[in-house]
């Protein structure tokens, strides 16, 4: 199927055209995922967003990619959460309900979205680790090239940071309803077949918790995709 430059990537609604790590089946029109889908166990969630498409629309014009990597972060005791010294004016948003996105400038440099999850006073969130291009490859390459250097496809939105700036996420983005508005993530049919998880990456601490799952053998996965449990 031939597109023009800045069309979507990813299948029509309605076609059997799946991405890689997925299995082809009937897409529906997009629902955006309501606030009980983040109200569960992080794990749960992070799971079970791997397949489902970060959408973010602007007046520049909309991107989107389906998560392929994600990694969960859970409560005060979990010491690479941000939750971990208790409540702050930062990571208040962790505190409250689910479905709200969370985003913070990581090191002064990079901008990380994450979705809180779980009931409302217990911190936990999930980070979007790596996204594979939808909608909007054309912006998506602007933003992330604007001399005009050549990002693959595949490299658009791996790794957090990356995925941020193709999309055009940053502060302003901190606290909007993932459920409704601008910025929001939606069920497009898609069903994965294989994932793996293993343990978090670009952390110090609690390395050992086995917390990031990834879509197996998918080319824009950022970790290691080694020491990982299939499933």
């Amino acid at each position: 199927m031939r597109m023009r430059d800045g069309d979507s990537a990813g299948p029509r609604h309605g076609a059997s055209m799946a991405p890689r790590g997925t299995r082809p089946t009937y897409v529906p029109p997009p629902a955006v995922l309501p606030r009980s889908f983040y109200d569960r166990r992080t794990l749960t969630v992070a799971e079970e967003l791997l397949g489902k498409v970060l959408v973010h629309r602007t007046p520049g014009g909309m991107t989107a990619g389906m998560i392929v990597e994600a990694e969960a972060y859970v409560g005060e005791d979990d010491p690479a959460c941000h939750a971990a010294c208790g409540p702050t004016t930062r990571n208040a948003p962790l505190y409250g309900q689910p479905g709200i996105a969370y985003v913070y400038l990581n090191y002064g440099i990079h901008y990380l979205v994450n979705a809180v999850t779980e009931a409302e006073g217990r911190p936990a969130a999930v980070l979007i680790r790596a996204l594979e291009p939808i909608d909007g490859l054309a912006l998506m390459k602007k933003r992330r090239a604007p001399a005009g250097n050549h990002i693959a496809d595949a490299g658009l939105c791996r790794g957090p940071g990356n995925l941020s700036r193709a999309l055009g996420i940053t502060l302003a983005e901190n606290q909007l309803d993932l459920v409704s508005g601008r910025l929001v993530i939606e069920d497009r049919g898609v069903t994965v077949d294989r994932i793996s998880w293993g343990s978090r990456v670009g952390i110090r601490v609690g390395v050992e918790r086995r917390w990031r799952c990834w879509i197996v053998d998918h080319p824009a996965v950022s970790g290691s995709r080694k020491n990982g449990k299939g499933m």
